[in-house]
C-alpha cells in the first residue's frame, strides 16, 4: 500500500496519541493535525513534520490547498474531537474529500448516521468508527465460544464498569451532557458495542438508573441476559479496590470472568491497519450501539426488580 496522507482533528485529546502512533506505525503521514488546546507536544516525537493549527478555519483552508496537489491531498481524516463535534468534523472530513476514521460515541442518534450516509453518496467517501473491542483475542474467542454453544443458550451476564474521575471531569466537555452524552453513552458505547457483537441483536432494553454520575440497566440479546452498571464516582468502587485502584472492571459471563485487561495497547494500530485493508466497520457497524444508547438517553427510570445489577441496591 502506498503511503497515506492524514489529518487528526482533537490532536489535544487522550486518544489522539494512539491515532499519531497507529499512523506512525503503519507507515503512513500525518499532514496537518487541529484543535483548539496547543498542548500537542507529542507531535515532535511521532510526526515532527505535521502542520498543526488551532482555528478549524485555517486548518480548513490548509486541507484544500493541499487538495490542489494529488501528491499531498489528504486521503484520510481522523477525528478524536469531542462527542458534539463529530458529527461536523467527520462531514468536513467527507467534503475534503478524503474518508474518515471517528472515535466513539460516532454520532449521538440514527438520525445523524442517515444523514452521514448522505454525505457519503453526495461524496463518494466513507465513514469508519473505531470499534477496537471487536479485535481483542479474549473478545474474539468468547464470540467464538457463544457461537458454538446450542442455539437455546441464553448467558447471564453482569458487567460493571466504574471509573473514577476527578472534579476536574465536571468542568470538562465530558461532565456536560449537552457534549458527551451523558455516561452511559460516553463510557458505555464501547461495551454496547461489544456485547451486541458477541451475543446478538438486542431484543430489551430498560433503564433503573440514569444520572449525571451513573447508570444503570438491563439488556437482553439474542444469546445474552445483561444487568450493567457503570459510574464515574469512586464511592461505587468495592471495598476492597478503594484507596488502591480508581477503576473496577468485571463482566461475569454464566459466573466466569471475562479477562480482558491486557492487549489493549495495540488496538487502534490494528484497526487502521483493518480499515486500510478493506476491512473496516462503517455507519451500519455503528448502528446498533448508536441505537442502543440513544434509547438509554430518553429512557425514564424503571423499577429494577430481579432484573437490577447488585450494586444499584448501593444507591437506595
Amino acid at each position: 500500500m502506498s503511503t497515506q496522507n492524514f489529518a487528526l482533528i482533537g490532536a489535544a485529546g487522550y486518544i489522539a496519541p494512539r491515532h499519531m502512533r497507529a499512523i506512525k506505525d503503519l507507515g503512513h503521514t500525518l499532514a496537518v493535525a487541529y484543535d483548539i488546546n496547543d498542548s500537542v507536544g507529542i507531535i515532535d516525537s511521532l510526526h515532527p513534520q505535521a502542520e498543526f493549527f488551532t482555528q478549524f478555519e485555517r486548518f480548513y483552508e490548509h486541507a484544500q490547498v493541499l487538495r490542489r496537489d494529488p501528491a499531498r491531498a489528504l486521503d484520510i481524516v481522523a477525528v478524536c474531537s469531542p462527542n458534539h463535534l463529530h458529527h461536523p468534523h467527520i462531514a468536513a472530513g467527507l467534503r475534503l474529500g478524503a474518508d474518515v476514521i471517528c472515535e466513539k460515541p460516532l454520532v449521538p442518534t440514527p438520525a445523524l448516521l442517515d444523514e452521514l450516509a448522505r454525505v457519503e453518496q453526495e461524496t463518494g467517501h466513507r465513514v469508519y468508527n473505531i470499534l477496537q473491542l471487536r479485535h481483542h483475542d479474549a473478545i474474539l474467542k468468547l464470540r467464538e465460544k457463544v457461537a458454538a454453544a446450542p442455539a437455546d443458550t441464553k448467558f447471564d451476564v453482569t458487567l460493571t464498569y466504574i471509573t473514577s474521575r476527578g472534579k476536574w471531569y465536571a468542568e470538562s466537555w465530558k461532565g456536560d451532557p449537552r457534549k458527551s452524552f451523558g455516561v452511559a453513552t460516553n463510557i458505555g458505547v464501547h461495551f454496547f458495542d461489544m456485547l451486541h457483537f458477541i451475543f446478538g441483536k438486542l431484543q430489551a432494553n430498560v433503564v433503573h438508573h440514569n444520572g449525571e454520575a451513573k447508570a444503570a440497566g438491563y439488556l437482553e440479546y439474542e444469546r445474552a441476559r445483561v444487568r450493567w452498571f457503570l459510574s464515574i464516582d469512586a464511592n461505587d468502587l468495592p471495598d476492597e479496590v478503594k484507596g488502591k485502584k480508581p477503576t473496577f472492571r468485571s463482566i461475569d459471563i454464566s459466573g466466569e470472568q471475562l479477562e480482558f485487561s491486557e492487549g489493549f495497547t495495540d488496538l487502534h494500530t490494528v484497526s487502521y491497519r483493518e480499515i486500510l485493508a478493506g476491512r473496516g466497520y462503517g455507519l451500519a457497524d455503528a448502528r446498533h450501539c448508536v441505537e442502543t444508547v440513544d434509547v438509554i438517553r430518553a429512557a425514564a427510570a424503571q423499577p429494577a426488580g430481579s432484573l437490577g445489577h447488585p450494586f444499584l441496591q448501593h444507591l437506595a
